[in-house]
């Protein structure tokens, strides 16, 4: 039996900090939480914080390969090293709008990456091109578009059991559209879109249950118009990620954010990487990406954006915690094995010491 101990001083399990736990792991599931005083000397290292691994829902490729120029098992293996040195056990890899060429490649590479071992990729979130041209951001307005049912089957079908999450605007699709794509277990998180207060209250009452990259790309809030990010703080369960770089949104707007919504509220790195070929060439412009001369996405890293949390905003160690493993998990429906620490659940844990640097990443799969 493969069994391993990982002693805190400081445990925090997603609902609770304990201090001076351990926490035993026998074949890549949690079977003990029992204080360090009850443990066997010198049974395994001793962390200063101990939490659950950190859930990336959103980022797009890493090491110079973004998984829509290079569609490999290669390119999501580097987003694995990545994605891990950052203190995510897991993620979900995402192609912004394109062609369905790019889509499929993006779907078989993950294939590939799964039947060869690869570890820590969910799924593929495809964001757009089913959104709103007003508010497209640095997506291309030439693959935008409004769906046809034959179309979402079709690309439902090729990528059944890979295409875990859809961004899309509600506006733009028809209500059979959403129904069917719900059907096939895909979570619809509403983005890119120019809705009214009233459309996207209506959208999240009639099951979307997530938005995306809150403020950026979305209606605003304004006194005589809510708006998306209106009906976002108003509605009392949709969730809704955010990128805390300070660029997509300054830590003072996410302050705002976080006291509106509370534990609706979680983290994305809405990372990309340096690119020079296809329709997105990504540069880095100091702590952040353009394209096109577009704010197009950042250079953060899961830990870099807990950091942001507690130093930026003034959000505690626990709850920056959360935003960036428990909520996410239960945005994605996976909240039953991911994004805490309890017995029974797979071993995914973050190992940090004081000043919140990564010592450890222990990952179940």
């Amino acid at each position: 039996m493969n069994k391993k101990t990982f002693l805190a001083k400081k445990l925090f399990t997603g609902n609770e900090c304990l201090n001076d736990h351990a926490v035993v792991v026998e074949n890549n599931c949690i079977s003990e939480i029992i204080p360090i005083q009850h443990v066997a000397a010198n049974s395994g290292p001793l962390y200063d914080i101990v939490a659950p691994a950190f859930i990336d829902i959103q980022i797009y490729g890493a090491a110079n390969k973004l998984l829509a120029v290079y569609p490999t098992a290669e390119a999501l293996y580097d987003l694995y090293e990545y994605c891990s040195k950052g203190g995510a056990s897991h993620f979900v890899v995402t192609v912004a709008t394109n062609s369905n060429e790019v889509f499929y490649a993006s779907i078989n590479a993950i294939k590939e990456y799964w039947n060869s071992g690869g570890r820590g990729c969910l799924g593929l979130h495809i964001e757009g091109p089913w959104i709103s041209a007003a508010k497209k951001g640095a997506h291309l307005e030439a693959y935008i578009h409004k769906p046809s049912l034959t179309e979402v089957k079709s690309l439902l079908e090729i990528g059944k059991g890979v295409i875990k999450i859809i961004t899309l605007a509600p506006e733009v699709c028809s209500p059979e559209i959403i129904a069917f794509i719900q059907s096939e277990g895909i979570i619809i998180s509403a983005g890119h879109s120019n809705a009214t207060y009233d459309e996207a209250t209506q959208a999240f009452n009639n099951g979307i249950g997530t938005a995306t990259h809150l403020f950026n790309a979305m209606s605003a809030l304004q006194h005589r118009a809510p708006g998306f990010v209106g009906a976002v703080f108003n509605h009392p369960t949709v969730m809704c990620s955010i990128v805390p770089d300070g660029f997509h949104v300054d830590f003072a707007a996410i302050a705002i954010a976080k006291k509106q919504m509370g534990d609706r509220l979680f983290v994305i790195t809405d990372a990309v990487t340096e690119t020079k070929e296809g329709p997105y060439p990504h540069h880095l412009a100091g702590d952040k990406y353009e394209s096109n001369g577009i704010l197009s996405g950042s250079a953060l890293t899961m830990i870099k954006s807990v950091k942001n949390l507690i130093n930026g905003v003034g959000i505690s160690l626990e709850e920056a915690l959360k935003m960036a493993s428990t909520y996410p998990a239960k945005a994605i429906q996976k909240n039953t094995d991911m994004g805490h620490i309890a017995i029974g659940y797979p071993a995914n844990l973050v190992c940090l010491n004081e000043t919140l640097e990564i010592e450890n990443l222990i990952s179940s799969n």
